[in-house]
């Protein structure tokens, strides 16, 4: 659908022989035409912070709209206002399907500007978008609500049932290939639609163990409760933690690209803590649920360890594809082996312990990392080795001394 509006963009640019952006009524970026002209001044600000951002400022808006933008049925030329951080003149063309405005393809006003049978031929190209908008915004509702049923409902009849409906909504792109995109926790205010996330076939917000059932979240998201895996967002009253989930479409397995940028922009309104994780591409959805518990798993290890970057993917995350999977883990209480050891008072000396495992028990490599001398790191290891009742040197210790520092971040 992202490719129907960029050729739709694309050919406005063409028709008008200027970059035109589109963005959906809420003033989410949608798609942009490219700016191949010398002109720097085509670039100002606003069209900037636009594509970067996904998203214009509350003043630019309010500036737009008072001139009358949501009632328009042609194009409306709008004067700079540099007090609201518009410096340049602007063509609006509102994309309307059936008496309402879905969103606005915005130009930059030149001289002599666009002539009136150009402006007309972009405005019919626009009523196409506007068509195009209705029809994703009137399936966009129930795409996310039968997706976060895909993901919660567990095997069963409900399950195939939701299944059934993604696949006859989605199409063709219903055998296609896809990523799943976890974001948690999530606390933002509302959930995008999928108009504003590029590559997005579906979104959905979803509820972890407690929540109180499914919950409406607004036009093309939708909320299940009941997940086996959630984020630690703190949801409504009644309702778990809640993630986002996405179902991002791929032109390759070997280029996540669309998964990566889609997750990044999201973890951004998702709020500061949130962490993104990437399932492994898969075609078709009979694996959705799978894709899933590996977006969360991966989404879990980012946020436990910054080496992976605020978004990490499932084929990235190591031992974590393990330690996620294992039942109760992060809320279960420590092995009994180090539990005393993973207290606030013995940080220094779980730290030495994981970084000497990491380091595969190489003395030297571990002290050089630790920034101690290798006296001092057979001490703390003597030390660890006392309060724990393991054995160093015996690979099984080992094995679980690791596990339990590592599960204990999660």
């Amino acid at each position: 659908m992202t490719g129907d509006y960029q050729e739709l963009v694309d050919e406005i640019s063409a028709l008008l022989g200027a970059p035109a952006t589109l963005e959906n009524r809420d003033f989410g970026l949608v798609a942009f035409g490219a700016h191949d002209s010398d002109d720097d001044s085509a670039m100002d600000p606003v069209r900037t912070r636009s594509i970067l951002t996904r998203r214009s400022t509350p003043a630019v808006r309010a500036w737009f709209e008072g001139f009358g933008i949501t009632r328009a049925t042609g194009p409306v030329r709008i004067p700079a206002a540099p007090e609201a951080g518009v410096y340049r003149d602007r063509v609006c063309l509102p994309a309307r399907h059936r008496g309402v405005v879905l969103g606005y393809v915005w130009l930059l006003d030149t001289s002599p500007g666009p002539t009136d049978g150009q402006l007309a031929a972009a405005m019919e190209v626009a009523a196409r978008i506007g068509a195009l908008l209705s029809d994703e915004a009137r399936a966009g509702a129930d795409l996310s609500r039968e997706f976060g049923t895909v993901l919660t409902a567990g095997p069963g009849r409900r399950h195939d049932t939701a299944v059934a409906a993604l696949r006859e909504a989605l199409g063709q792109d219903a055998e296609g290939l896809h990523a799943v995109v976890c974001v948690t926790p999530w606390t933002a205010d509302d959930t995008p639609s999928v108009r504003g996330v590029a590559s997005a076939a579906a979104l959905a917000t979803v509820a972890a163990p407690g929540g109180a059932g499914p919950r409406t979240a607004g036009a093309g998201s939708a909320a299940a409760g009941g997940s086996a895996t959630g984020g630690s967002g703190a949801g409504p009253k009644g309702v778990g933690p809640v993630s986002l989930a996405a179902l991002i479409r791929l032109r390759s397995a070997d280029r996540l690209d669309p998964a990566t940028s889609a997750a990044d922009r999201l973890r951004t309104s998702a709020g500061p803590g949130a962490a993104g994780g990437i399932a492994a591409p898969r075609r078709g959805l009979d694996e959705l649920t799978a894709s899933w518990r590996e977006a969360v798993a991966a989404a879990r290890a980012a946020r436990a360890e910054t080496r992976f970057g605020p978004v990490a993917r499932w084929s990235a995350i190591g031992p974590y594809r393990l330690l996620t999977a294992l039942p109760g883990t992060g809320t279960d209480p420590a092995d009994p082996a180090v539990a005393t050891l993973l207290t606030p008072l013995h940080k220094e000396l779980a730290h030495t312990a994981e970084v000497f495992l990491d380091c595969a028990g190489q003395a030297g490599r571990t002290a050089a990392e630790l920034g101690i001398h290798r006296q001092t790191l057979y001490y703390r290891l003597s030390r660890i080795e006392q309060i724990t009742g393991l054995d160093l040197g015996d690979g099984e210790d080992r094995l679980l001394l690791h596990m339990a520092v590592k599960r204990a971040r999660l």
